[in-house]
C-alpha cells in the first residue's frame, strides 16, 4: 500500500490569489513595447568595419571568409542557399574559376535543383561566358528535360545572340519532348517573328496532332485567316469537323467556323453549318450555337430563317422530352403539332410512327384514352392534309386491331371509321366495320351512333333491326325504348309504339322509369286517348305514390277540357289527400295541399278554399337529439314539423300547443303588469 501511495503522482497545488481587484497601475502592450524600443534590446551592435589597406589583409579577409563557408558546407552540405551564397561572393571578387568549381560541387549534391541551375547560367552569361552558359543549358535540358523555365532560359540566350538556327535547333529538341501548349505557341511565336509563316503552320500541324483540343484547331484556322490564307483556314476547319466527328462535336468549332464564313460573306454556308450542328448535337450543349445562329439570321436571314431556328429550337425541346419519357403523349402532341405546320409529309408520318409505337404497357382504359387521340389525329391528318384516303384507311384499320377489344374498346374509333368511309362513298364498307365492333364490343355509343347513321340514310327497317339489338343488349335503358317509340310514333305506327312502352314499362329493372311512364303519358296525351292516359297514371299509382304523380294526373284532369275536368281534378286531390295521410315525408303532402289550394284558389269557391285552408297544417319548432357515428351523444338539433288538423292522433299535441300559447300569453300580461307600479312609485319620489 506504500509503494502504490507513494508510486502517485503528485499534483501541485495552485496559488490560490486572496485578492482579485485589479492593480492600481495597470501596464499595457503598447507600453511594454514603447519601452523596448527605447531600450533597443533586441537589436545587435553591428560590426566594426574594417578596412583593408594591403594584399596581405585582403588575402587574410578572403582565408577567413572561405573558411567560414566551408564550416558552413561542412555542417550541412544540403542547404544550398549556402552554396549559392558563396558562389555569387566568389563571382563578386571576380574569382569565376572558384565560383564555377563551387556551383559544380553543389550539382554534385542536389542536381535536381532548378535554383541552382539558374543561377549557375546567369553567372555565365552575366560575365559572358556564352559556351560555358550554353553547355550549362544543355546540361540541363538533358538532366530535367521538363522544367520548362530551361527551354525557355536557353531559346531566349539563342535569340538574344541572333542564333536563330540554334534557338531553331533548341526548340526542335524541346518539341520531341511534347510539352505543354504555352511551348507550342513560344516556338510558333518565335517563327512568326522572323516571318516564316510556313514553318509556323508546320508546327501548328504537329500541335494539333499532339494537343487535340477544340482551341487549338481554332487557334490553328484564326492563323491562316490572319495570314489570309482562307482557303487553307477552311480546310482547317473542314479537317477539325472530321476529327472530332459525330461523337465529339463541339459547338464551339461551328460557331467558330460559321463566324469565318460570315466574315468571308459565305452566307449559304454558313446556314448549312447551323444547321448541321444543330441536327447532331444535344440541345442543352448548344445554347451557345442557337443564340449565334439567332443572331445571324436577324443580321442576314428573312423571317422563314428566323423561323425556321425557332422551329428547330423547338424540335430539339419536343425531342429530348420524349426521349427522356416516351409515353408522355401531351409531349408528343406538341411535337407533332410543330412538324404538321413546317415539315414535309414523310417526316409528319415519321413522327406519328415514332408516337403510336410507344403501346401503353398496362391494358387500362384510363391509360388508353392520350394514347388513343395519337391515332385519331394520324388519321385526320392522312386524309385531311396528305390527301390520301388509302393511308388513312390503313391508319383506322391497325388501330382497330391494336385496341384489346375483349377489355376496353373506344366508340370513337369505330365511329370515325365509318364516317370516314361514308365520306369516301364506301357504304358497305361503313356498314361492315359498325357490325364489327357491335359484334366484338357492343356499346351504348356505338348502337346510338350506328342508328343515327341508318337514320340519315333512311333506312328504317334497318333502324329497328338495330334498336332491338341494342334493347336486347341493354334492355334497362329508359332512353333506347323511348327512341325506339318516337321512331314508331314518327312512321305513323302508333299500335307498334304502344306496345314498345308496354313491353318497356314491363321490364324487371329500369334505370330511368319516372322518364319512361312520363314520356308514355305525354304519347297518349298526344293520341287524345284520355281513358288510356287515365288508366296509365292509376297503373303509375299501383307502383309509386310519388306526390308528383298525383300533382301531375290532377292537372292532366285539369286539362282534358270536358265538363267534368274540374270534378275529376278535385275527387283526384281529395283521393291523394286520403291517400297521403300514411305518408312519413310530410314535406309531400304540404306540397300537395298547396297545390290544391292553388287549384280551388284559381277554380273553386270560397267554400271550397276554405275546406283546404282547414286541412293546412301548423309548423311547430322541435328539438331531437342527435347521436355520433360511435354512438355517443352529439347535441341537440332543431328542427321544423307540421301538424295536419285532419290527423286524430295530433289533436292532443294542438290542444297542448293551444294551451301552451295561452300560458305564455298570460305570462307576458302579468310581468306587465307588476312592472307598471314600480314605475308609478319611481316617478313619486323624483
Amino acid at each position: 500500500m506504500a509503494s502504490t501511495a507513494a508510486g502517485k503522482q503528485r499534483i501541485p497545488k495552485v496559488a490560490k490569489v486572496k485578492n482579485k481587484a485589479p492593480a492600481e497601475v495597470q501596464i499595457t502592450a503598447e507600453q511594454l513595447l514603447r519601452e523596448a524600443k527605447e531600450r533597443e534590446l533586441e537589436l545587435l551592435p553591428p560590426p566594426p568595419q574594417q578596412k583593408i589597406t594591403d594584399e596581405e589583409e585582403l588575402n587574410d579577409y578572403k582565408l577567413r571568409k572561405r573558411k567560414t563557408f566551408e564550416d558552413n558546407i561542412r555542417k550541412n552540405r544540403t542547404v544550398i542557399s549556402n552554396w549559392i551564397k558563396y558562389a555569387q561572393w566568389e563571382e563578386s571578387l571576380k574569382e569565376i574559376q572558384r565560383a564555377r568549381s563551387i556551383y559544380e560541387r553543389a550539382l554534385d549534391v542536389d542536381y535536381r535543383n532548378v535554383t541552382l541551375w539558374l543561377k549557375y547560367a546567369e553567372m555565365e552569361m552575366k560575365n559572358r561566358q556564352v559556351n560555358h552558359a550554353r553547355n550549362i543549358w544543355d546540361r540541363a535540358i538533358t538532366t530535367l528535360p521538363r522544367v520548362n523555365q530551361f527551354w525557355y532560359k536557353y531559346t531566349y540566350m539563342e535569340e538574344m545572340l541572333g542564333n536563330v538556327a540554334g534557338a531553331r535547333q533548341v526548340f526542335e529538341r524541346w518539341m520531341e519532348w511534347q510539352p505543354e501548349e504555352q511551348a507550342w505557341h513560344s516556338y510558333i511565336n518565335f517563327e512568326l517573328r522572323y516571318k516564316e509563316v510556313e514553318r509556323a503552320r508546320t508546327i501548328y500541324e504537329r500541335f494539333v496532332i499532339v494537343h487535340p483540343d477544340v482551341k487549338n484547331w481554332i487557334k490553328y484556322a484564326r492563323f491562316e485567316e490572319k495570314h489570309s490564307y482562307f482557303a487553307h483556314a477552311r480546310k482547317v476547319y473542314e479537317r477539325a469537323v472530321e476529327f472530332f466527328g459525330e461523337e465529339h462535336m463541339n459547338e464551339h468549332l461551328f460557331v467558330a467556323f460559321a463566324k469565318f464564313e460570315e466574315n468571308q460573306k459565305e452566307f449559304e454556308r454558313v446556314r448549312v453549318i447551323y444547321k448541321y450542328a444543330l441536327d447532331r448535337i444535344p440541345k442543352q450543349e448548344a445554347q451557345e450555337l442557337f443564340k449565334n445562329y439567332t443572331v445571324f439570321e436577324k443580321k442576314f436571314g428573312d423571317r422563314r430563317g428566323i423561323e425556321d431556328i425557332i422551329v428547330s429550337k423547338r424540335r430539339f425541346q419536343y425531342e429530348e422530352e420524349v426521349k427522356a419519357n416516351p409515353h408522355n403523349y401531351d409531349a408528343w402532341f406538341d411535337y407533332l403539332r410543330l412538324v404538321e405546320s413546317d415539315a414535309d409529309p414523310d417526316t409528319v408520318r415519321e413522327v406519328y410512327e415514332r408516337a403510336i409505337a410507344n403501346v401503353p404497357p398496362i391494358q387500362e382504359k384510363r391509360h388508353w384514352k392520350r394514347y388513343i387521340y395519337l391515332w385519331i389525329n394520324y388519321a385526320l391528318y392522312e386524309e385531311l392534309e396528305a390527301k390520301d384516303p388509302e393511308r388513312t384507311r390503313q391508319v383506322y384499320q391497325a388501330c382497330v386491331e391494336l385496341i384489346p377489344h375483349k377489355k376496353f374498346t373506344f366508340a370513337k374509333m369505330w365511329l370515325l371509321y365509318a364516317q370516314f368511309e361514308i365520306r369516301q362513298k364506301n357504304l358497305p364498307f361503313a356498314r361492315r366495320a359498325l357490325g364489327t365492333s357491335i359484334g366484338k364490343c357492343p356499346k351504348n355509343k356505338l348502337f346510338k351512333g350506328y342508328i343515327e347513321l341508318e337514320l340519315q340514310l333512311r333506312e328504317f327497317d334497318r333502324c329497328r333491326k338495330l334498336y332491338e339489338k341494342f334493347l336486347e343488349f341493354t334492355p334497362e335503358n329508359c332512353t333506347s325504348w323511348i327512341k325506339f317509340a318516337e321512331l314508331e310514333t314518327i312512321l305513323g305506327d302508333t299500335d307498334r309504339a304502344r306496345a314498345i312502352y308496354e313491353l318497356a314499362i314491363g321490364q324487371p329493372r329500369l334505370d330511368m322509369p319516372e322518364v319512361l311512364w312520363k314520356s308514355y303519358i305525354d304519347f297518349e296525351i298526344e293520341q287524345e286517348e284520355y281513358e288510356k292516359t287515365r288508366n296509365l297514371y292509376r297503373r303509375l299509382l299501383q307502383r309509386t305514390q310519388h306526390v308528383k304523380v298525383w300533382i301531375s294526373f290532377a292537372q292532366f284532369e285539369l286539362s282534358a277540357g270536358k265538363e267534368e275536368s274540374l270534378l275529376r281534378c278535385r275527387q283526384v286531390y281529395e283521393e291523394a289527400n286520403k291517400t297521403m295521410r300514411n305518408c312519413e315525408e310530410k314535406e309531400e303532402r304540404l306540397m300537395l295541399l298547396e297545390s290544391w289550394r292553388n287549384f280551388e284558389e284559381e277554380f273553386g269557391t270560397d267554400c271550397n278554399k276554405e275546406r283546404v285552408d282547414k286541412l293546412m297544417p301548423d309548423k311547430v319548432k322541435k328539438r331531437r337529439k342527435l347521436k355520433a357515428e360511435d354512438g355517443s351523444d352529439a347535441g341537440w338539433e332543431e328542427y321544423y314539423d307540421y301538424i295536419f288538423p285532419e290527423d286524430a292522433a295530433n289533436q292532443p299535441n294542438l290542444k297542448l300547443l293551444a294551451m301552451a300559447k295561452l300560458w305564455k300569453k298570460q305570462q307576458q300580461e302579468n310581468e306587465a303588469e307588476e312592472m307598471a307600479p314600480d314605475e308609478d312609485i319611481d316617478e313619486n319620489e323624483s
